[in-house]
């Protein structure tokens, strides 16, 4: 089933879910024996040697987390710190040793989220299974401060402060856990986080409000950028392959564009060739775009998203950030 499918589905109680509710008690059963060993010291937490902070959320399908990731490694280096990320490199090969990514990597072999980071984050960036001997190999590399792309259900990995990202317009869906639901973990979790972040403004869901804004559009190869509103009233191809593309058509919708959804999966990938032949532009997420970039010179775009924070809120997430330092 396609990730968007499934999460429609569980936006509500049908009988599809009412049926896996057994299956949903025994991952909750089983999430909740694994909280309770680390908990009480039954399997040990690995510290890093710096402060990790860990970006993630509750729920699957995206909700903004990899940005906000992004987003801090860039403030932190603002204010003259060192952070570096760590990813599991969904995607990618299980890499059991940690790998550092760089903007050349490959996709098919570190994950395409990574790969976007190191292009945009501009700071180390380490994918491995083991997110805390990727935590570890960062510290030894020279960070200060480790940001955890996901991971909070990775206990294994010692952290000291958790951020959990929520998109308001999806909310927890049915409220149900996997796979009767989107739910990792029991919305109880959400009390002991550090901080929420809520993706789309006037949602309701309780946390601070942030906003994902693309408005401009640039070619693959570099060669020109645009403003999405020059492509109003014009049908593309809007490729998506994340966990939650609604929000990207919608944004190039409120643009004026004629959006033709391509469906792919999340961190998949598909042939440009069939697409090119249609003579549409092609308009892709910065995660797509790390996937395809041999091809130069065609109507292919990306378009790069800015998080927007209200100050107060991104002062008293960065104090508590730079507190831990």
């Amino acid at each position: 089933m396609p990730a968007d499918t499934a999460l429609e589905a569980w936006e509500r109680r049908g009988w599809l879910s009412a049926l896996l509710c057994p299956a949903a008690g025994l991952f909750a059963a089983a999430a909740a024996l694994r909280r309770t060993a680390y908990r009480n010291g039954w399997l040990r937490s690995l510290s890093a040697g710096a402060p990790v902070v860990v970006v993630g959320n509750i729920s699957v399908g995206g909700t903004g987390k990899t940005p906000i990731a992004g987003w801090l490694a860039q403030s932190l280096a603002k204010a003259g710190r060192s952070p570096a990320i760590v990813s599991r490199g969904y995607g990618g090969r299980r890499h059991r040793t940690p790998v550092m990514v760089t903007p050349q990597s490959d996709p098919g072999e570190v994950g395409d989220e990574p790969v976007m980071l190191a292009k945009q984050a501009e700071c180390p960036v380490w994918v491995c299974v083991d997110r805390a001997g990727a935590a570890r190999r960062a510290v030894a590399g020279g960070a200060e401060i480790v940001l955890s792309d996901d991971g909070l259900q990775h206990y294994r990995m010692a952290r000291d402060l958790e951020i959990c990202v929520v998109d308001g317009d999806r909310g927890l869906g049915n409220g149900r856990l996997l796979p009767a639901g989107p739910l990792r973990e029991p919305r109880a979790r959400l009390e002991v986080v550090d901080e929420v972040l809520v993706q789309g403004a006037n949602s309701g869901f309780p946390g601070l409000e942030f906003e994902l804004r693309i408005d401009r559009a640039l070619r693959l190869d570099g060669a020109e950028q645009r403003r999405l509103t020059e492509f109003a009233g014009r049908r593309v191809l809007a490729l998506a392959g994340i966990g939650a593309p609604r929000r990207f058509h919608a944004a190039l919708r409120a643009c004026g564009i004629d959006v033709e959804p391509v469906r792919v999966p999340d961190h998949g990938r598909v042939s440009l060739g069939p697409l090119l032949k249609r003579g549409l532009p092609v308009i892709m997420t910065a995660k797509d775009a790390v996937k395809y970039p041999d091809h130069v010179g065609k109507d292919l775009w990306w378009t790069p998203a800015e998080v927007l924070m209200p100050e107060s809120s991104r002062e008293r997430i960065m104090r508590r950030i730079l507190d831990l330092m």
